[in-house]
């Protein structure tokens, strides 16, 4: 599963509006306004919902999102800015990957579990930050006592040596080659370190299912076992200063409190994003494949409506976790989902097909638009590649040439066709002699029109 690390700081979100939140959003999504509506109210909601009572703001049960649309057209890439935006912990999970209880597959419960290790992540990460200048003072320290010989002890001087002077050279000594190892003149040195080693690998249960999953905690049964030992390792000083630095890190944080800091913002602000939910609708009392379906929809059931799901990190409420479900909806219909999960989705929202106005906005709109990457990429190979109006307006239309002649899969196309359209740049790139490379209309018809032409051949190639 994806992790989404945060871009932004919980303090600069909390006073977002709702217009301002869709506008966040359009930097990186173009069209789709209902869906960024629903999402910026859902998420207001929730910055409103933390300055309640917490007797009333326990009553008051996130209101999930049913996204309704073809594949392409922006329901993942809203979810996960919306999580960036908000700094929550974010999962995205298929619906068609989990099975009943007793089938082979992912057990539901396990969405949960992924986004309360994302969320130790991020709180990690973020109690890192804080201790990193102090974890790297001590890695410094540790690493300058094993650089430095052997300082006799006070006791042990000389009667004619004052333990006040030999102290100051010693100091001194350090000093010095603290200096020098700041300034890169002992990168060469090797050290000898005392590495923690892994005692035991992780286990995995079959069908992807961990250990905790099936409530067996041998580190806790087996503490020696997992402890791991200390093997003297060789290593060059930089090496040996980015490993010591991590040790410090890992020593000045204090896990217990990440737990409980990242459990309370799974259970208050986490998002879990349900992909593909069309595919597990199917008709009450149907036979065959549907009664599986049928089923994996009443195990998802009771995550959505608020349980409680036992992590390795404690228990984690559910009754407040946003659930964003998304699907297609081409054979199946909403209604065709059982009328409980139904009901646990009451915003629905219906995500518009894209066209050849909307694919030319992609291409140059948003902060991290095709055109601006392939330029920044060929940028690394000293080519300046330029792409002028015509180019961009006939990459659309191919695009959406092939999607109409093909299977739809919406802004995806892009990809491919760019693919294609970049493809003898970016091998002949480092060779070529003229760096200034500029993709007009002429070039996009040469490149693409036999192929589009072709529907067999665009059927594989684009």
């Amino acid at each position: 599963m994806p992790i989404y690390l945060p871009e932004q700081t919980q303090t600069s979100t909390e006073s977002l509006t709702p217009r301002q939140i869709v506008a966040e959003l359009d930097k990186y999504v173009i069209g789709q306004a209902a869906a960024k509506r629903a999402v910026a109210i859902a998420l207001r909601n929730r910055m409103r919902r933390q300055k309640l009572a917490p007797e009333l703001a326990e009553e008051i049960a996130p209101k999930n999102i049913l996204m309704i649309g073809p594949t392409g057209v922006g329901k993942t890439e809203i979810a996960r800015r919306l999580a960036r935006l908000a700094q929550s912990p974010f999962v995205k999970v298929e619906a068609s990957k989990f099975t009943e209880v007793g089938y082979v597959g992912r057990d539901v419960e396990s969405m949960v579990r992924d986004l309360v290790e994302l969320g130790i992540d991020m709180v990690r990460e973020e109690r890192i930050e804080e201790v990193r200048s102090k974890a790297a003072q001590n890695a410094e320290d540790r690493l300058l006592d094993l650089l430095l010989p052997p300082t006799r002890p006070t006791s042990s001087t000389g009667p004619d040596e004052d333990p006040a002077i030999v102290r100051e050279q010693q100091n001194r000594t350090r000093d010095r080659i603290r200096e020098q190892l700041l300034a890169g003149q002992l990168d060469s040195r090797v050290v000898e370190i005392d590495a923690r080693e892994k005692a035991f690998p992780s286990l995995e249960i079959v069908a992807g299912s961990s250990i905790e999953e099936i409530d067996i905690n041998l580190k806790d049964m087996l503490p020696g076992l997992f402890q791991g030992k200390t093997k003297k390792r060789r290593m060059k000083v930089p090496e040996a200063l980015e490993y010591l630095t991590q040790e410090e890190e890992q020593k000045l944080i204090d896990m217990d409190s990440v737990a409980r800091t990242a459990v309370d913002r799974v259970e208050q602000a986490g998002i879990i994003f349900i992909d593909e939910i069309d595919k597990i609708a199917g008709r009450e009392g149907s036979h065959g494949p549907d009664v599986s379906r049928e089923g994996v929809q009443r195990d998802i059931l009771p995550i959505v409506e608020g349980t409680t799901v036992n992590t390795k990190y404690g228990m984690v409420r559910t009754d407040h976790i946003l659930f964003i479900a998304a699907g297609a909806f081409h054979v199946s219909k909403p209604s065709d989902l059982i009328p409980e999960l139904q009901g646990r989705f009451p915003i629905r929202v219906e995500l518009e097909a894209l066209g050849r106005e909307e694919f030319v906005r992609i291409l140059t709109e948003p902060q991290s638009a095709l055109v601006k990457q392939y330029t920044a990429l060929m940028d690394t190979e000293g080519i300046e590649l330029t792409f002028t109006d015509g180019a961009v307006h006939q990459i659309a239309n191919f695009a959406t040439l092939v999607n109409e002649r093909t299977e739809n899969i919406g802004a995806r196309r892009l990809h491919t066709v760019m693919e294609k359209l970049l493809d003898e740049i970016s091998f002949e790139g480092p060779d070529l002699v003229n760096k200034r490379v500029t993709i007009d209309e002429a070039y996009v018809t040469k490149m693409l029109a036999d192929i589009v032409k072709n529907e067999d051949l665009s059927r594989y190639i684009l």
